[in-house]
């Protein structure tokens, strides 16, 4: 893990040794301080020499001075680092997440990402501040003054050594119990913030069902829960504090014990003794900042170990070597394709669908709601793979071209409609980011939307809120096929797209097909016959299998599913 994270470090590796040496030399500074009040005290002041004692003073205040410089830097030095580590970091994570297919967004929830992204990251970056900063510090001053103290009195330190494995053992034994709960506690995290995104992004529907009580209460449990299972791990962890604190003062206590008898025994100086009580604080306060970075190491590793499981996640859609740059035309072809979310071939999704449309048409499908019509045409940009079988697009496998080219070349206007905050025309350069304004509003009198986005005081500078929530359904549908129009591609994907918009609308959007991108082949999931029946063919698909193909009139004629579908929407349009 430790090598994994490390180098995402990159160009603040300089900083973080910086931080280090400023560290080494502030501990330096600080262990020969109370050295050099011994020698004030034994000689200058045991002799009454009052230059040696100015000496000495003006001496001492300068180190101060150097330690204080030093501990500055590497305060700065340390959060720079750290900051630095974590940008790298959010940003590996960013990018990894942006490579994942759909299956390896599916393995992990949207809130269990969010929360890696920030706490866990945010837990890495403060131990790694502590790494580079106490980790350094502490050991390094617990020796130091340890040696010191050996120079001054064997028989002292002998007491610092006694008590050292006795911490060093309690500080094991907590960490070893409160693991499985830190780990058990960011669970809950990813609970919490699943709650606060699914009401955030739904807050309408909860307000129109009056279900603001029982998501209060959903998340009412769930912040229990993460409070419940942080108050375990925490309990364990602060047990640190009294032991540290019974270890300070039983140390005090012997050594005050011990040294004034040696004193008393004159096999100890005065001055010595008081620079002994010095070097003991600052061991203890060392062991106490190894058990605090003990402590958020500790949370640190869980988070690492979160963090490492997507960077390590295998993107099961890659590139293959020298892949195609380019489509040739929007020729579609389904061979012996099966298709399973499970990679299961007894739990398929689509199977044995064979398809062969040439470049240019205009094919409908129809089908039940969950007869795999969307899982059909996601095989076509490859967002997923087929378990077995090959789609084929321009003559080519689609494994065989380059993903960001075979997806410049399919446009697809989902079924679940998405705008981003930002204006009308930044949205509508999502589909082609040089697209000039003539552009724009040449796909927008194609998708139906020029008209109401005049009717804005704003126009095309309008801005959108996120997710498109100040415009109406059949807005957000029109201008998302207006954005996918923009990319001028091979293939045109409609997922039931125009399901918001009448069907006189939607009889001059399929107009403006015909008429504006005649080259273009184009498919339509659609719900409503009227929206398909102008196709140069239909495909039923029943339980993910294809149930029969013919224009509109022929599975009138021969399909019974078809001609069910049609009977029961006529009857409906004559009531």
């Amino acid at each position: 893990m430790i090598k994994k994270l490390s180098k995402y470090i990159k160009e603040y590796k300089f900083v973080s040794i910086m931080t280090s040496v400023f560290v080494a030399l502030e501990v330096v500074m600080e262990v020969l301080i109370p050295k050099s009040m011994a020698k004030m005290v034994d000689v200058g002041l045991a002799n009454s020499d009052m230059q040696y004692v100015i000496k000495l003073g003006l001496l001492m205040i300068f180190m101060t001075l150097i330690s204080l410089f030093f501990g500055i830097s590497s305060g700065i030095n340390a959060a720079k680092a750290g900051a630095g580590f974590a940008k790298n970091l959010r940003q590996g994570l960013f990018y990894k997440i942006q490579e994942f297919s759909f299956a390896n967004i599916d393995k992990f929830s949207t809130a269990s990402l969010v929360t890696r992204l920030t706490t866990d990251v945010n837990n890495v970056q403060m131990a790694y501040s502590m790494i580079i900063r106490m980790l350094i510090r502490a050991p390094l001053m617990l020796i130091s003054a340890l040696i010191m103290c050996f120079t001054m009195s064997a028989k002292l330190t002998l007491v610092f050594l006694g008590i050292i494995p006795f911490l060093i053992i309690c500080v094991v034994v907590i960490m070893s119990k409160a693991m499985p709960n830190f780990r058990s506690m960011f669970k809950r995290y990813d609970a919490v913030n699943s709650i606060v995104q699914e009401n955030l992004t739904n807050i309408r529907t909860v307000k129109a069902f009056v279900r603001e009580d029982f998501e209060t209460e959903k998340f009412k449990n769930a912040t229990s829960n993460l409070y419940d299972y942080s108050i375990k791990a925490e309990k364990l962890m602060i047990l640190a504090s009294p032991i540290m604190q019974f270890a300070v003062y039983l140390t005090t206590l012997l050594v005050s014990w011990i040294g004034a008898n040696l004193v008393v025994n004159s096999s100890m100086l005065t001055g010595e003794l008081m620079s002994m009580f010095t070097y003991l604080q600052q061991i203890l306060t060392s062991l106490m900042m190894i058990s605090m970075s003990v402590v958020m190491v500790s949370m640190a590793k869980t988070s690492g170990d979160r963090i490492i499981e997507v960077l390590d996640e295998e993107v099961d859609l890659k590139n293959k070597n020298n892949p195609i740059k380019e489509v040739k035309d929007g020729s579609i072809k389904f061979e012996n394709v099966s298709f399973s979310y499970s990679k299961d071939n007894h739990n398929l999704v689509l199977e044995d669908i064979n398809i062969d449309i040439k470049s240019g048409q205009t094919v409908g499908i129809i089908g039940a709601t969950g007869s795999a019509k969307t899982s059909l045409i996601q095989l076509i940009p490859r967002l997923f793979d087929t378990t077995s079988g090959s789609v084929f697009v321009g003559g080519e496998n689609v494994k065989d071209y380059d993903l960001d080219v075979l997806r410049e070349n399919v446009s697809v206007v989902l079924q679940k409609n998405v705008l981003f905050s930002g204006t009308i025309k930044e949205n509508l350069r999502w589909g082609n980011d040089n697209a000039t304004d003539e552009e724009i509003i040449q796909a927008c009198k194609s998708a139906q939307a020029d008209g109401f986005i005049q009717s804005f005081p704003d126009k095309y500078d309008t801005h959108i809120e996120q997710g498109g929530s100040n415009v109406s359904g059949g807005q957000k549908q029109r201008l998302c096929i207006a954005r996918a129009l923009l990319k001028k591609p091979k293939i045109l994907i409609l997922d039931d797209s125009t399901s918001a918009v009448d069907t006189a609308t939607d009889s001059m959007i399929k107009k403006a097909f015909y008429n504006d991108i005649p080259d273009t082949t184009k498919i339509i999931i659609a719900q409503r016959i009227s929206s398909v029946q102008d196709s140069d063919f239909i495909i039923v698909l029943h339980d993910g299998k294809i149930n029969g193909v013919g224009t509109h009139q022929q599975l009138i004629n021969n399909n019974s599913i078809y001609n069910e579908i049609y009977t029961s929407q006529m009857k409906g349009s004559e009531v």
